[in-house]
């Protein structure tokens, strides 16, 4: 993971309603292998968090002038220059939310591959205590990255050859309040562009609609649902999108393009890559059974909802029963 720059200034803000004071750094981390974990640990604690959102810039303003100070960085500006000036404007914003929580910022410029990203994210402190060589113990601080609450992912490469995209910002929804969200996002300048938790439910659906269609055996059904699973949370361990033709792939190597011709002859409005959602892709389950004649298939988000389950009685209730079917049923009662 090469590391373009890095550098952390600290707002320093109490509880007791006191202005906020500002320490900036005039220097940026040197490149370690103590820096180099340092981004290694928040970028797993970032991909961990579940609830984020993904958005684009708004329109560069006196409001929201990040992407603007960003954009020329980019086209050869100074990296520390850039991160003070951000962070002057978020120690503003923090003041004027009348928000009590400051920390260390760490503004990043990184590559993963072949994609450029800037991360920003409020660092809090734990107490913690360490053993010296004397076997003695004595108090310490450590970063606590399991308590990120305040950070988000700028995909530079994304941003800028893609300008249409709606995703290229990730940012954490996280358990703050909405009041902290909405000032950390406005200080990033971002407007929600996809819903990811609708985009992998809607990616769900028309899995379970391809899955009917394609009238699959019970195993080859289980197996799939599998994969798809476990590629999406893959992807969401490592901070990056679904791709729905590399899934279409993954899904059916023998027909690679089957899944992905049916999303979009079907159109379910999804884009070509989505975020994944994992609290909604940790709650998809598929159940099926073929015996004498009868078929079910159905997601386990309906049971106590469409579908009730009798353990004792080993029967299944349905609601909400498809129209056509309903409407078969109906000619063949007569």
């Amino acid at each position: 993971m090469p590391i373009r720059h890095c550098i952390i200034h600290q707002i320093d803000k109490k509880p007791d309603g006191s202005p906020a004071v500002l320490h900036v750094s005039d220097t940026e981390l040197v490149e370690s292998q103590a820096t180099e974990n340092l981004l290694n640990d928040l970028n797993v604690a970032y991909n961990a968090k579940t609830g984020k959102g993904w958005g684009l810039f708004h329109a560069q303003s006196g409001a929201y002038p990040l992407s603007g100070w960003l954009q020329a960085y980019i086209e050869g500006g100074d990296f520390t220059v850039f991160s003070r000036t951000a962070v002057e404007h978020l120690t503003k914003l923090m003041e004027e939310s009348n928000l009590s929580v400051g920390g260390h910022v760490l503004f990043a410029h990184y590559q993963q591959g072949m994609t450029e990203y800037l991360v920003v994210a409020l660092l809090q402190h734990s107490e913690g205590v360490t053993v010296n060589a004397d076997l003695s113990v004595t108090p310490s601080k450590h970063l606590d990255f399991g308590n990120i609450n305040l950070a988000a992912r700028i995909n530079i490469s994304e941003w800028r050859s893609n300008p249409k995209s709606r995703q290229y910002i990730s940012y954490l929804k996280g358990s703050k309040g909405r009041k902290a969200i909405d000032y950390f996002r406005d200080f990033i300048g971002c407007q929600e562009g996809v819903d990811g938790p609708s985009e992998t439910r809607t990616l769900l659906k028309a899995f379970s609609d391809f899955v009917t269609a394609e009238d699959m055996q019970e195993d080859s059904a289980r197996e799939k649902t599998q994969m798809l699973v476990s590629y999406s949370m893959a992807q969401a361990k490592i901070g990056e999108p679904i791709t729905l033709d590399e899934l279409s792939e993954l899904i059916d190597e023998e027909r690679p393009k089957a899944f992905y011709d049916f999303i979009r002859n079907k159109d379910y409005g999804l884009s070509a890559e989505i975020p994944a959602d994992k609290r909604t892709l940790s709650q998809f389950r598929r159940f099926t059974g073929r015996a004498e004649g009868l078929s079910i298939s159905f997601e386990q988000h309906l049971l106590g909802s469409k579908i009730e389950f009798d353990k004792e009685a080993g029967t299944l209730m349905l609601r909400g029963l498809p129209t056509q079917l309903v409407d078969q049923l109906k000619r063949a009662a007569g």
